[in-house]
């Protein structure tokens, strides 16, 4: 007979909480629902090493042939051209951009690296190459010595001492988030369970943002194969519905943009439409998440978990 279980969380990263339970979060100038942008500069490589793990949400893409050219060139079509038609965009709406960068990308095409740091964007740590997952296959070793190589090149490439994290399509391994507050950083963007930022219940301390994979333009478009214009429609729907929900205490959205989806010629104009949209509304703050993160800690002390 399996051993019963006590009621509550079945595990110890963070207590359970319930949103209409907590007290009023607020943003600054009384500003209800807190906007992240995140762009995604990511490197792949067209032979992984054996032992690497891709995502397998986009197994169905690979095939079973090699080399997969077609997937590779694909997302380095984002990376030679879409990437510049996500940029205008961004720029003619004038918003704060969080840039979730591989290591790689950072030693391999610098140069986008510099383009985002001219705009005065914020570079999150996003794993080394896209084609490698940290997974629980992966030894405490090698782990750490992946996590601190990512931070330092995160750092060295931006310039920022404290850097925070969005792992490589969310892989992690039950000791990744005590690692990654270890390696001192300064945010995890993985979790995708609230619409709130909260304290994981770790030594260093360290703040989750939930990132909303539900309306990612990869996972909407690429995987989901719903079509530009309604993508468009769901992300100003989600919005909507957020800035609703925030009139007791302040929420928060994340926008996952991936150049190689949203910088398509027959897409781009409709990530122009949402932001026009956000750009409307009133009572959102647009933001990165390291400043999202650095509020929230202002505002709400660090919880420990009940023995």
């Amino acid at each position: 007979m399996a051993e019963q279980r006590r009621p509550g969380m079945d595990h110890q990263l963070y207590p359970f909480s319930a949103i209409t339970t907590r007290p009023k979060l607020v943003w600054p100038r009384q500003n209800r629902l807190a906007v992240w942008i995140v762009l995604h500069l990511e490197q792949w490589e067209l032979q992984p090493p054996g032992a690497a793990i891709r995502d397998a949400r986009f197994r169905g893409e690979f095939g079973n042939f090699f080399p997969d050219y077609r997937t590779y060139s694909t997302r380095e079509y984002g990376n030679r051209v879409g990437i510049f038609r996500l940029l205008e965009v961004l720029d003619r709406h004038e918003v704060p951009v969080t840039v979730a960068a591989n290591a790689a990308l950072c030693r391999e095409r610098p140069q986008l690296i510099d383009e985002c740091l001219r705009r005065g964007y914020e570079i999150a740590a996003h794993g080394d190459y896209a084609t490698r997952m940290i997974t629980s296959k992966m030894s405490l070793a090698e782990e750490e010595d992946h996590i601190h190589g990512v931070m330092a090149q995160i750092r060295r490439s931006s310039g920022a001492e404290r850097v925070g994290w969005i792992g490589q399509d969310f892989g992690e391994s039950p000791r990744t988030p005590q690692l990654l507050a270890a390696a001192g950083a300064d945010y995890l963007g993985d979790w995708p369970n609230d619409d709130q930022p909260y304290w994981l219940t770790l030594e260093p301390s360290l703040v989750s943002l939930p990132y909303h994979v539900e309306w990612d333009d990869a996972t909407l478009m690429a995987l989901r194969q719903l079509t530009a214009p309604r993508y468009g429609q769901v992300v100003m729907e989600a919005a909507d519905r957020l800035l609703d929900d925030s009139a007791r205490s302040g929420r928060m959205m994340s926008l996952g943009l991936h150049p190689w989806v949203i910088g398509q010629p027959q897409r781009i104009r409709y990530l122009d439409q949402i932001l026009a949209h956000l750009r409307a509304m009133d009572g959102l703050w647009f933001a990165t998440a390291r400043e999202i993160a650095e509020c929230y800690r202002t505002q709400v002390a660090k919880p420990t978990m009940d023995p």
